[in-house]
């Protein structure tokens, strides 16, 4: 793992000596890796599945039981808020806990409550069948945290030297998980009923679990003696606290706004909706592994990925609508190619943040090994809930009030000013270290000098 004084993260084994060890032993996956990968891709893979397979039909079952549109979407939004909370405990006590044990218990937790989701069409309607809701929804965003925070840290303790790599990698589980999941659970609940969806995916991922109990590694560590506090209020941290934030917020930002835009604008039978989907989530799960594989091999990049994707990110929302400004006709091809952009401008910029936030922490003296990965998994899983709660409430907000082409514009301003920000803060400190290398080039001179000098005498 880097040391805390190497600004550019980590490193290849063998340091500064020829590539070829190194690439080597990159190469080499050991038994352990390879079951921390099946592991790691399990749960991100059944997850995602479990999470988005309440879109297609639940609002209407839940119509049906006596829940109002807003109620319905404080379901929906109550998941990340628990989320965010969640993310801060089991990141601060992942050493107390134990990674692996939180592993899976919050995997089991999680497919349990998605199997008892299947059950709910059994409760009667009206306030019990809501408060049952909230209960299991927010069961299930606590577990799932768990998992994913305890995966994201035993993902980085396995892999040192390739933490963006394989997280990327990763991503393209979570992307199949939510692409998979909306249509097989529309096919399962229109062949079988409301139970089956449910039932069916959360028997697969507590089936999930006696495998993970018997491959996954059991990592050990000393507890920490740094907090989140310290670690948010690092400079840099911050303000890739933000940038998080700002991918996650513009993901949520389509949940409630997209669909409905494209229904209205273009006509499309609801069955296509889903396609337009598609071409996000699959750009994005796709490009997520490259990214990170850059980012492992030219660490010195990571600053200007952030920058770009950003950016680009914050262009893409203007072209989207597009916004009325520009006063380009909105197609439906055009939508689709945005989509693509988008997916693959979230990759570039979102995949470099956790090894970035990681170097930065030991940068700071935050020790290394499964404490601080916890406190940085905790933080990223935190800043992601702010922007999933934010991002569909302020965009469900706007849509309603001044429609999508300027609701769509106005978050990508949010992007583009994470991507200012950020790009500011790294030539400041570029200019930071350049002046002090400087300057400590001109101590060390007149050292030499004085030396001689003395010598001389």
């Amino acid at each position: 793992m880097d040391s805390p004084g190497d600004p550019e993260g980590p490193r290849p084994p063998g340091g500064d000596g020829p590539p070829g060890g190194a690439m080597e032993t990159s190469r080499r996956l050991s038994r352990e890796q390879i079951f921390v990968l099946i592991s790691a891709a399990s749960i991100n893979l059944g997850s995602m599945m479990c999470y988005s397979i309440l879109g297609p039909f639940f609002p209407k079952e839940a119509e049906k039981k006596g829940a109002s549109n807003t109620v319905i979407g404080t379901i929906f939004g109550c998941y990340a808020l628990f989320d965010f909370l969640a993310s801060l405990v089991f990141g601060k006590y992942l050493v107390h806990i134990g990674a692996k044990f939180m592993f899976v218990a919050g995997m089991f937790v999680s497919g349990a409550v998605t199997v008892l989701f299947g059950l709910l069409d059994q409760v009667p309607e009206g306030p019990v069948f809501i408060a049952m809701c909230f209960l299991l929804r927010i069961t299930d965003a606590i577990s799932f945290e768990a998992a994913i925070t305890a995966s994201s840290s035993i993902v980085a303790k396995a892999f040192p030297n390739n933490v963006a790599t394989v997280l990327g990698s990763l991503e393209t589980f979570s992307g199949l998980g939510l692409v998979l999941g909306p249509p097989l659970g529309g096919f399962l609940y229109q062949s079988f009923g409301y139970e089956v969806p449910f039932i069916f995916l959360g028997c697969i991922v507590l089936l999930m679990v006696p495998l993970n109990m018997c491959i996954l590694p059991n990592y050990e560590s000393d507890k920490g003696k740094h907090s989140f506090w310290k670690l948010i209020t690092l400079p840099k941290v911050a303000f890739l606290s933000f940038v998080i934030t700002s991918f996650s917020s513009c993901f949520g930002f389509l949940d409630p706004t997209l669909s409905l835009f494209v229904l209205e604008k273009f006509n499309l039978p609801a069955g296509y909706v889903g396609l337009v989907f598609l071409g996000l989530a699959l750009s994005y799960a796709i490009s997520s592994p490259l990214v990170g594989l850059l980012s492992d091999k030219m660490p010195h990049l990571r600053k200007w990925l952030l920058v770009f994707g950003n950016l680009t990110l914050a262009g893409c929302y203007m072209l989207l609508g597009p916004a009325p400004f520009l006063h380009i006709k909105s197609q439906l091809w055009l939508l689709v190619l945005i989509l693509v952009i988008n997916g693959i401008s979230a990759g570039i910029g979102l995949i470099p943040t956790f090894p970035e936030i990681l170097s930065c922490a030991h940068e700071n003296g935050f020790e290394e090994g499964l404490s601080t990965l916890g406190l940085v998994s905790g933080l990223f899983g935190a800043m992601w809930s702010v922007g999933a709660f934010v991002g569909p409430t302020l965009g469900g907000f706007l849509y309603e009030k001044i429609g999508f082409e300027w609701a769509a514009a106005l978050q990508g301003l949010w992007a583009l000013t994470s991507g200012l920000a950020m790009g500011l803060f790294y030539l400041l400190e570029h200019l930071r270290r350049r002046r002090r290398s400087e300057l400590q080039n001109i101590l060390g001179t007149e050292e030499e000098q004085t030396a001689l000098l003395s010598d001389e005498r």
